[in-house]
């Protein structure tokens, strides 16, 4: 690969998660609903694959994006996040911070899945925009043999180090499932159990049983249809239960 000079952004740094579900083994990682990078250096020695940014409900500025994928990268841990939408500029500002994995959420169409790998991904797979940032490593490519940056085989190398993935959290995903599984480069799936039960008229109940049975038979269909559940592959921890679980132990020990 045609890399930038020694110092800058490593854009060879594998994704560990691509590279975990290509090898049909699992990925772990921990999932942050605030920016805490020393957090991320703090969890380095347990070596996790990834680490989980929820940039759609956590207040996440671009700049503590930027800080988190920054520290990532410096312990070898693969930054992955869901991001507010999908809509391409949005998703653009994430992948330039350094974010090496999307997850889009509210996914309830073909549209929508073809709109979020569009967003995700280069062409041929998709149209993101290429700019000097930090996701391209600034642009530091040496020139090819007509004298300008060549950037073809970064692009090749960026779409297959990207993970995309697809959170499934309105009732219209039951009619149009089929269709959604029919779009290429969606690496994985989820659902959304909270949204997804408001959406069938049960808000606040995500956890119940109608809901859960309606999640079961959404990912049965998914793995049917020759997609992936990001469950099969992938293992992560709420940092604010890990903190909130270690407070408790602690109270209970001094009790």
């Amino acid at each position: 690969m045609n890399q930038p000079p020694s110092g800058a952004v490593p854009l060879d740094q594998p994704n560990r998660v691509v590279a975990a579900m290509r090898e049909g083994r699992k990925a772990y990682g921990f999932q942050l609903t605030f920016p805490a990078p020393q957090i991320i250096e703090i969890m380095a020695p347990l070596d996790f694959d990834y680490v989980w940014l929820d940039c759609e409900h956590g207040p996440f500025s671009l700049q503590d994006v930027e800080a988190a994928c920054r520290t990532a990268e410096a312990v070898g841990t693969t930054p992955i996040g869901r991001v507010p939408n999908i809509q391409s500029h949005i998703v653009l500002q994430y992948l330039d911070r350094g974010l090496k994995g999307i997850m889009g959420p509210h996914i309830a169409s073909r549209a929508d899945a073809e709109q979020l790998v569009r967003a995700s991904r280069f062409g041929p797979e998709g149209d993101r925009s290429y700019g000097a940032n930090r996701g391209t490593g600034y642009d530091y490519f040496e020139p090819g043999s007509d004298g300008w940056p060549d950037r073809r085989e970064f692009y090749k190398n960026a779409n297959d180090n990207m993970l995309v993935g697809a959170l499934l959290e309105d009732a219209q995903v039951i009619d149009d499932l089929d269709e959604i599984l029919e779009v290429d480069g969606i690496d994985y799936f989820g659902v959304g159990q909270n949204d997804f039960g408001q959406s069938i008229d049960l808000p606040g109940m995500g956890d119940s049983p109608e809901v859960g049975q309606a999640k079961t038979q959404i990912l049965d269909r998914v793995r049917a249809g020759g997609g992936r559940v990001g469950d099969d592959f992938m293992t992560a921890n709420w940092v604010h239960s890990m903190l909130l679980d270690g407070g408790r132990r602690i109270v209970e020990e001094r009790d």
